[in-house]
This record gives structure tokens, sequence and C-alpha cells, in this order.
């Protein structure tokens, strides 16, 4: 399976700690070497970067544990391929614009035989996931109004979300730049940090950072990830069928729909 990162905060922040703690997990800590993706949201733009090679040893993902690029809204993925070839084209996260956005899409499982409703959305490459992307992107396009609220978008996601975990695994991140959804299927863990800040360690790599030199009083800063990429305590585990809606590091909206029990191997 993939692996996700997500943040949301109250105020431009960089993601290279957490960042990477989550390379190494490309190809050194872990298996997943089939690829790796990232966006930074900036206003209504979106920064992107993708590279097939394994995270942990692609020089782009190098630069980037160094570069702080700050957002209030982030979204990267680790591939480890189970549908698709290891292309490009096949790389997380993925982008479309609806009404005036950039929509960025990050999913983990896999959702066997899916078939998408017919829309102006399409894959580029042949993932399920990009797929089932450009099925939620349609369906999302005829079901709400542009000027629809955050209440409405969570409900409408929810439905989707939920559909498409009684097909399959499907732990997503989605994104507009104004808010974050997340979705657990099966596994998805995610912390708040606030004042007073402290430090932290990564377990994926000989790193401490104390974020109390690296922040303001006023911060709020939230990570979303398929494991804990740190040794804290007080990450809160997603039950399964648990999703959030985040803003400005904060959780605006939450529930838990019901999920047939997994079937033990």
């Amino acid at each position: 399976m993939c692996e996700l990162l997500g943040m949301s905060a109250n105020t431009p922040t960089d993601l290279c700690f957490s960042f990477t703690g989550l390379t190494q997990r490309g190809g050194n800590t872990g298996p997943h070497k089939d690829g790796w993706g990232v966006a930074f949201y900036e206003g209504k733009g979106v920064r992107q970067f993708h590279d097939p090679q394994p995270s942990c040893e692609s020089p782009i993902a190098g630069l980037l544990q160094n570069y702080p690029i700050k957002s209030k809204n982030a979204i990267c993925h680790i591939r480890q391929a189970n549908v698709g070839d290891i292309c490009l084209a096949n790389t997380h996260p993925f982008v479309r614009e609806l009404w005036g956005r950039h929509w960025v899409f990050a999913h983990n499982g896999q959702v066997p035989d899916f078939v998408r409703h017919v829309g102006m959305y399409e894959p580029v490459g042949d993932t399920d996931s990009e797929n089932i992307f450009c099925d939620l992107m349609n369906r999302v396009r005829q079901t709400l109004p542009r000027d629809a609220m955050p209440q409405q978008l969570a409900e409408c996601l929810v439905s989707f979300a939920h559909e498409y975990a009684q097909q399959g695994v499907f732990n997503c991140l989605l994104s507009n730049g104004d808010w974050l959804f997340t979705y657990c299927s099966t596994k998805l863990a995610c912390i708040t940090r606030r004042a007073p800040f402290g430090p932290a360690q990564l377990k994926d790599a000989d790193v401490t950072v104390d974020f109390a030199a690296e922040t303001t009083p006023n911060d709020v800063v939230s990570i979303i990830a398929t494991e804990p990429l740190t040794a804290e305590q007080n990450w809160h585990i997603y039950q399964r069928g648990e999703w959030k809606l985040w803003q400005l590091g904060e959780v605006v909206a939450e529930g838990l729909t019901s999920l047939p029990p997994r079937e033990s191997n």
C-alpha cells in the first residue's frame, strides 16, 4: 500500500520535517519506492513536484527536505504500485480544476474493477486512484452548487468516500486550498501541534526539531499521515470509517461511517 501525508495550518508553514520522515519510507525504511509527489497551495496556486523514482534517493525530494516552501494546505504521497505502471503519469497527488480552484487528491488503497461515472473529468494515467478521483470530481460537479458551503461539501464527500470504501480500500486526502478532507478506510493518523510547542523526533530519520523555536504562540499546525511520523504519544489514530474536515489547522466537521468488517487472511 501507499502512504499519505497532509497538512492543514492557520499560517503558512513548511513541511520539511514531516516530509523528511515520509521520504525515508519510500525505499529505505519502507517499501513505497514506486514514485512520490507533493502539492503545496500558495493562495489559489499549487506548486507541484512529482517523481517516479524512490523518494529516499530522489534529488528532487532531497531539495524539498531543505527548501522551506510555506503553505496552509499540502498533500504528499509515496507510492507502492499495485495498479498501473511505474511512471510520472501515475504518481499522486492528482490535480483537477473545479469552480476556479485546484482540487488535489491522493489515495492509499485499492478499489478493484472500479467503474467511473461519465463526465468531463477523465484520467491521464491508468491507476484506480486517478479513476476514482475523476469519478468523485464528476459527481461533485453534478451534485453541488458552485457556492456550496463546507458542511454541504463534507456531506457530499463523506457519501462518496463511504461508497468507495465499501468497494475496496479507500484512505484519502482531498483539498481545494481552503479545506482538507480526510477519510480513513483502514489506516490514518493525525496530530495537532499548538502552544506550548516542544521538540519532536522522527521515527524514520535521525532528525529532531524544537517547534518552540520555529513557531509563534498563535500557530496551529495539523499533520495527517498513514502512520505516525514521530515518537510523540498524542497522535490520534483514526477509526475505520472515520472522516474529518480541516480548516486552518482545526477540525471543523467530523464523523464516523459504518463499514463492514475487514476480511481476515
